[in-house]
C-alpha cells in the first residue's frame, strides 16, 4: 500500500490515533479497521455515505440483538422453536464474539452446539440427517407442549505435552455426552460434531474475496494441501464455493444466517421455509408457529408467512457485512516483530494467509478492492486425528477444518472474557491451540515445539497483537 493511501485508509477509521498508525500492518481490514480496543471491540461498522444503507445496517444491528419469543408473547420477535438452541444471537455471539466453552461435567448453552448426522448423503451432497433428530440437536423446546430433544452435557479427558526443554503443558479433550433424548435413541452409527460459535468481525471482507484468490492460493501452496469445498447454495440450487462454517460448509453470509436463524433460534425464512422439525417429532409439528404452516419438512410454500422476513435476513447479514476488524496493536514491539518472523518460519503462514485484497463487486461497496490481514485460506486442512470429528461435510473430510481466521484474536478476552478456541473451544490460549494441531500442522507444531521459552513467548506476543 502506498503511504498516501495508507494515511487515506487510517483517515477513515473511528477514533483514528498515531498509536495505530505505526505502520500499515496495523490495517487488519483497509478502511474497516476500528480503532476499539475495549470491550466493544467487535461492534464496530464501518462508516458508509449511502444514508439508506447506513439505515438498513443500523437496523440489521437492532434486529441482531432482538430476543424471539413464541407467538402470543409480547416481549420479542415471534416464532422462535418449537425446538431451538438459543433465543437471539447474542446468546451464541456475546458481543459479536467467541462463545466460550462449557466447564467440566457442565451443560453446552449459549454457543455449544452439536451437529448430527448418519452415514450417507443428503440429497443436495452435504451431511445425512438423523432421522430422529436431524441436523443439530435442540437442547430447548416450549413449556408443557414440545419436548426438547436431549440434553448435552461436556467433559473433558486430560492430555499432557512435554516441550523439549521440559516444560509441560496440560491440554483438555472433550467428550460429549447426550442425555435424556426425547425421541429414542442415537443410534452407534450417529456421528457428532461439537460447534462453538465464533467472532464475527470481518465476515463481509471474507465474503467478498475472489474465488479466484482463493483457489490460486489452494494452487499455490507449499508444504500443505488446502482445497475448496463446494456446498450446497439453497437459492442458486446448485454447488458453489464454501466459505464460513468451521468446515466452509455455507456459500454466503446470506445463508448463513438464514442455516443459525433456522438451526439454532428455530425461526423460518425464505431460504429455509419449513419448521425445523424431523417428522417423528408430532409435537413439534403441531406446535406452536408464527408462519401458520405445520407439518414438518417442506410443508411451506411461498405463500405461507415467514418468521424472518425477507427485510429481517436483509438488514441482519448486511450489519454482518458491515462489521469492522479491530486494528492491530504494538506492531512496531521488537517482541512481535520477532514473533511474526517465528509465524513466518513455522510455516503458520502457509495456511494463515497473512494478507488479500477483496474483489470489485461487493454488498457494501466500502468493501471493494481493500488490503485485508485476516490471516485464513479459507481452505479445508488435515488436521489429523486428534482434532477429527469423523463427520464429512460435502467435500470436508471427518479430519478436515476450515482455516480460521485470526485477526481481532488477541482482544477475545477484553469482549468475551475467556481465550477459549478451535472448533468446539477445548484450547484455553495460543499455546494449547498450536500443539493440538496435527495432520498437515504437524512440522509447524513441531517447530513451535522445538523454539526456546523466550521464542514461543514470542510468537505469543505475536499473535495476541493482531
Amino acid at each position: 500500500m502506498k503511504t498516501s493511501s495508507f494515511l487515506g485508509a487510517m483517515a477513515a477509521i473511528a477514533g483514528f490515533t498515531p498509536a495505530i498508525a505505526e505502520n500499515e500492518t496495523a490495517l487488519s481490514a483497509g478502511s474497516f479497521t476500528s480503532a476499539d480496543q475495549s470491550a466493544s471491540a467487535y461492534l464496530v461498522t464501518v462508516s458508509v455515505h449511502d444514508e439508506e444503507l447506513r439505515g438498513l445496517i443500523s437496523s440489521g444491528r437492532r434486529m441482531f440483538n432482538e430476543t424471539w419469543v413464541l407467538p402470543t408473547e409480547y416481549t420479542g420477535v415471534w416464532g422462535v422453536g418449537p425446538t431451538f438452541n438459543e433465543n437471539s444471537c447474542l446468546q451464541c455471539h456475546a458481543s459479536n464474539g467467541r462463545a466460550r466453552a462449557p466447564e467440566h461435567g457442565a451443560a453446552a448453552e449459549k454457543g455449544l452446539l452439536v451437529r448430527l448426522s448418519i452415514p450417507g448423503a443428503s440429497a443436495e451432497g452435504g451431511p445425512n440427517p438423523h432421522p430422529l433428530y436431524g441436523e443439530q440437536l435442540q437442547n430447548r423446546g416450549v413449556k408443557n407442549q414440545v419436548p426438547r430433544e436431549g440434553k448435552i452435557i461436556v467433559h473433558y479427558d486430560e492430555v499432557v505435552r512435554t516441550f523439549p526443554d521440559g516444560e509441560t503443558v496440560k491440554l483438555r479433550r472433550p467428550k460429549i455426552t447426550i442425555t435424556e433424548l426425547s425421541f429414542g435413541e442415537l443410534g452407534q452409527e450417529t456421528m457428532l460434531s461439537p460447534r462453538i460459535a465464533p467472532a464475527l468481525v470481518g465476515l463481509g471482507l471474507l465474503e467478498a474475496i475472489p474465488e479466484e484468490t482463493i483457489l490460486n492460493i489452494a494452487a499455490q501452496q507449499q508444504g500443505v494441501s488446502g482445497v475448496p469445498n463446494y456446498v450446497w447454495d439453497v437459492e442458486a440450487k446448485s454447488k458453489v464455493l464454501g466459505r464460513f462454517g468451521w468446515k466452509a460448509n455455507q456459500p454466503s453470509l446470506r445463508q448463513q444466517t438464514a442455516a443459525a436463524f433456522h438451526g439454532d433460534i428455530g425461526a423460518t425464512s425464505p431460504l429455509f421455509p419449513a419448521e425445523n422439525c424431523p417428522e417423528g417429532q408430532t409435537q413439534c409439528l403441531n406446535g406452536p408457529t408464527a408462519t401458520g404452516c405445520g407439518g414438518g419438512r417442506d410443508k411451506c410454500t411461498e405463500d405461507n408467512y415467514w418468521e424472518v422476513l425477507p427485510s429481517r435476513l436483509r438488514n441482519v447479514t448486511l450489519y454482518m457485512q458491515a462489521l469492522a476488524v479491530p486494528a492491530r496493536r504494538a506492531v512496531e514491539h521488537p517482541e512481535v516483530k520477532r514473533g511474526a518472523l517465528l509465524f513466518t518460519q513455522a510455516q503458520c503462514s502457509a495456511c494463515h494467509v497473512p494478507e488479500m485484497k477483496t474483489g470489485a463487486n461487493t454488498a457494501i461497496p466500502a468493501a471493494a478492492n481493500q488490503i485485508i490481514r485476516p490471516y485464513t485460506d479459507l481452505l479445508l486442512h488435515d488436521m489429523g486425528e486428534e482434532l477429527a470429528d469423523h463427520r464429512p461435510d460435502f467435500q470436508a473430510s471427518g479430519s478436515e477444518w476450515r482455516t480460521p481466521p485470526l485477526w481481532g484474536l488477541g482482544l477475545q478476552k477484553a469482549v468475551n472474557g475467556h481465550t477459549n478456541l478451535l472448533h468446539d473451544g477445548r484450547a484455553r490460549d495460543f499455546t494449547e491451540a498450536i500443539l493440538w494441531h496435527g495432520g498437515e500442522a504437524s512440522a509447524a507444531r513441531a517447530k513451535f515445539m522445538e523454539m526456546p521459552r523466550d521464542e514461543r513467548q514470542a510468537l505469543m506476543r505475536f499473535l495476541d497483537s493482531l
